[in-house]
This record gives structure tokens, sequence and C-alpha cells, in this order.
């Protein structure tokens, strides 16, 4: 077996072992039915980089070939016994399992290897409680932690075996370990629950708030490092964390911005989206990502530049459809919810190289624009389809406003698109273009129409 060290500068808290399983059968046991086929060695190179995000420092790594998964420790036996020696010498402090581990297979290799060992999704929930700022951030990642962890109690702690008498508040006589443990993690669960009940009530009427002064929401989604904050901070002119790693945002972050129009829109930015996506993570994160469900439009941001791009688009497909977001084999959304792709990152390809990946990623019936949140190429013309997609149901009405009524002529410029205007000597003519709901308010406040 030959190794590829990396020996990082990055502060650490264990050194670190990255071993990706290629299973060859038809299991399920590492990779679910309907993904995209990926590169082991890319495969193996996003493990590495979740692995640096929580400050591991990867001392190897390696793609471990499984003709056929084993039960009881998922690795044959020779490699796991090889690998042993290599732990033991290296002083690898946590085997780092690109794939899903029974609770079972995770303790046999703890107990043979004598180190930490995690599985993939073990290690997403660490890098998001690392990353959680907000309350609701904690509340959603300590909820998916514990859903996470309830399934392993059998490799938890040391005590579960022991036997222990109640005290009449702690449970019953002779009731084990593992039973107490198990109830207090149902009780926090239900407490976290409910607490996340009431983010999503407090979300719901801030998007009624929102309705009842309709500015259209715009969201991002995307892979996890497609560039989505950084094309938000540059159409914002805001400062949200950006940085070139995986899971740089997790709390979703909400700005106005103005399009060339001169009409409002709010801005949404959200979790990148990861293959393999824990479920406890969708479902926990159900509250922020309801954020996505009421969005008027989706901006589906990718990194145009990375070898997985198309095995990442359809990994964003299986999150979306997860929240209940249905859609085609085309990523069309049936939901009525318009989506543009946005293929970022532009100026990490040549000339050629962009005009090909347009050519391959070309699907019909989709808007498609090729930009870069660096170097700003192709922000205007992405402005401008956001502008024109959500103006398409817009109409055009004549109206006359007095010159006395010059908050009524604020509010037709601020929330219509002015075509023309004519100042005579008793009255304003306008022609605007407005959404239905708004000249239905306009109509509302009795305005003689022209």
């Amino acid at each position: 077996m030959s190794w590829n060290s990396d020996e990082s500068t990055t502060p650490v808290t264990g050194r670190c072992l990255v071993l990706h399983p290629d299973v060859k059968s038809s299991s399920t046991l590492t990779t679910p039915s309907n993904s995209i086929f990926r590169e082991p060695n890319s495969r193996l190179d996003e493990a590495i980089r979740l692995s640096k995000s929580i400050k591991l420092k990867v001392f190897n790594s390696e793609v471990i070939s499984v003709n056929r998964p084993k039960p009881a420790t998922l690795l044959g036996s020779g490699i796991v016994h090889e690998l042993q020696g290599y732990i033991v010498e290296n002083n690898i402090d946590v085997v780092v399992i690109d794939g899903t581990l029974s609770p079972v297979q995770q303790r046999n290799l703890e107990v043979t290897w004598k180190a930490k060992v995690i599985d993939r999704t073990a290690l997403i929930l660490e890098i998001f409680g690392a990353r959680a700022r907000t309350k609701e951030g904690k509340l959603q990642v300590e909820l998916a932690a514990l859903n996470y962890q309830r399934s392993r109690l059998v490799r938890s702690w040391t005590h579960l075996e022991r036997q222990r008498g109640g005290f009449g508040f702690m449970g019953g006589p002779g009731e084990s370990q593992i039973e107490t443990d198990r109830r207090m993690i149902d009780s926090r669960i239900s407490k976290l629950k409910g607490q996340l009940k009431e983010v999503r009530r407090t979300r719901g009427l801030h998007r009624k708030a929102r309705k009842r002064t309709p500015y259209p929401i715009v969201a991002l989604v995307g892979y996890t490092n497609a560039g989505k904050s950084t094309l938000f901070n540059m159409l914002c002119n805001a400062n949200v964390f950006s940085e070139d790693q995986l899971f740089a945002t997790l709390d979703p972050t909400m700005r106005s911005i103005k399009l060339p129009s001169g009409r409002d829109i709010i801005l949404s930015d959200t979790v990148g989206f990861v293959s393999e996506l824990p479920h406890e993570l969708v479902e926990a994160f159900r509250a922020t990502l309801e954020e996505v469900q009421a969005a008027d439009l989706l901006l589906h941001v990718r990194d145009i530049s990375h070898a997985d791009t198309e095995a990442q688009r359809q990994d964003v497909k299986q999150v979306l459809m997860n929240l209940g977001i249905n859609q085609d084999s085309n990523f069309e959304i049936k939901s009525n919810i318009p989506l543009f792709e946005v293929l970022n990152k532009s100026d990490l390809l040549s000339v050629s190289d962009n005009k090909m990946k347009l050519t391959q990623t070309k699907r019909s019936n989709e808007k498609m624009l090729l930009v870069s949140a660096v170097t700003r190429k192709g922000i205007n013309k992405l402005l401008e389809a956001i502008d024109d997609k959500l103006s398409i149901n817009r109409q055009e009405i004549n109206v006359n406003v007095s010159w006395e009524e010059g908050a009524l002529l604020t509010w037709l410029y601020d929330r219509g698109e002015v075509v023309e205007r004519k100042d005579k000597n008793e009255f304003i003519e306008l022609r605007v273009r407005l959404d239905p709901e708004d000249i239905a308010r306009f109509e509302s406040k009795k305005i003689h129409q022209a």
C-alpha cells in the first residue's frame, strides 16, 4: 500500500487519516442508489477538505478498494489489520471513513485501531456544530446530532452495560444506563423540536410581513463552496463570511438589492448542500431551508470549473426534492418556483473551456448564465435576467397623479417601473409597469386613471 502524505501546517485538533472506501459491489452501504458516479480520488479530495474544515491535521489519505463490504467492519479483515499497525505506528488520533458506517462497524473499528473513527455523517455534523453562530443554527445542529447519536448509543459510552438502581425520579430498579441515556436524549429532542417549531412560526410571520410589502425573494442555492456567499457579497456590497472552504455559510442571510429597472428585491444566501447530506441535517435545517421554499426565484450557483459539477448539480436537485420542491429530470421546478443556473467561477476557465462547459451543460427550457463573482463577468446580464423574470407578470397602466400627491408618486417609483412621464400643469401623466398585486393596491386608493 502506498500513502500520500499531506503535512498541513493548519492548526490541528487531531492527527487524522482519511479513507474513502471505493465499493465495487452494488451495495448501498456507502453510496445511495441515486448518486451520480464520482471519481474515487475526487471523493477523497472532498473528504480531505471536509476534515480540514474542523482543523484536523490530515496526515495521510487513501482510496481503499472494497470488493464486498463486510457487515462487521465494512473493510476487509486484511486491510483492517494492516491499517492497525500503521495507525499505531504514526500516532493517528482520528480516522475519517468517507462513507456510512453502522454503529457496530464503527465500534469494531475503534476497538481494533484504538483510535476515534467517524463516518461522513458524523464529520459533517462536526463541521456544522463548529460553524453554527445563531441560536437557531445551534438548535438545528444539536437536534441533528442527537438524532444521529441516539442510533449509536450502543457505542457512545463505556458504561452502557452497567445496571443501576433507580431513585424514583431517575427510572425504575434495574434500568440499564442505555435506557436512561436514550430517555434523556428523547427528552432533549422533544424540547428542541418544540423550540424549532416556534422558530418556524416566527419565520412564517416574517414571511407574511414581507408579503404585505411584497419585495420578491431570490434565494441562492447550490453545492457547498460553489461561491454563493462571494456572489452574495458582491451583489449586496455585504460582508458575509466567505472563504474557500466547505460550509463557510450555515446561517441564512438576507439583504435588499436594487435591480436595473429600479425595483427592490430581497436576496437570500443559504447553507450549501453536499453529496449524501445526512438526512438528520435535512430535517433539522427544514426551518432554515423553508426560506428556499418561499422564494420567488432560485439561483442555482454552480462551480463550473469543478470536475464534478454535473454530479454536484444532481446532489442539489436531490436535496431540493427532499424539501418538497419536486423536479423533473431537466431540473424544472414543478412547484412554480422558477430556477436559473448560474455557472460561477468562469474566471478559472479559458475562453474555449467556457464555451465547452456551456455546450455540455446546456439543456432545453433552462436559463443558464456564465458569471464570475470575482471578476464581475456576466453580473449585469444576471441582474437583467432576474429583472426580466420577476417582471414577466407586470402590466402597463396609465395614471395621472396630482402635484399634491407626492407620497403616491414616490410609491409608484418605488413599487413599479416608470416607462414614460409627462409633467402637465394640473397633474403628472405616467405610464408605469406594476405587478398585479400592486395594481390592485393602487386602484384601492381610488386614484383616477387616464
